[in-house]
């Protein structure tokens, strides 16, 4: 059975690209166009993801608040969270570094978001 990443994004060519490159690779992937349809879809999901990529900046309701109701849930604070985003300052990707478990920094290398995403799934 293939693992599971939902992949949380408001620009669509984030989305396509990574999905892309991630169902290549064997995984299944979720997509999400903003953390209310990240919430939507974890909440319907019979089994969660393996791992979620998040968006820092998005509209309504940012990465950060997204990845703190993950954490807060008690069915969904076991998922794994990567931010993907384009916030490279030294605040952002320190605290993001304490919740998460990677910060990869838009734009990034295909194969360094393949290895770092394999590392985390043990695959």
């Amino acid at each position: 059975m293939s693992k599971k990443i939902m992949v949380v994004d408001d620009e669509p060519d984030i989305l396509f690209t990574v999905g892309q490159v991630l169902e290549s690779i064997g995984y299944e992937v979720i997509k999400a166009k903003d953390g209310k349809e990240c919430f939507d879809k974890l909440d319907n999901l019979q089994n969660k993801p393996d791992l979620v990529l998040l968006d820092i900046m998005m509209p309504e309701i940012s990465g950060w608040d997204v990845a703190a109701k993950i954490k807060e849930k008690p069915e969904w604070k076991g998922i794994p969270i990567v931010f993907l985003t384009a916030k490279g300052d030294i605040m952002s990707v320190g605290m993001g570094n304490l919740a998460s478990v990677d910060y990869i920094v838009k734009p990034f290398d295909i194969e360094d978001l393949k290895n770092r995403v394999d590392k985390i799934l043990n695959k």
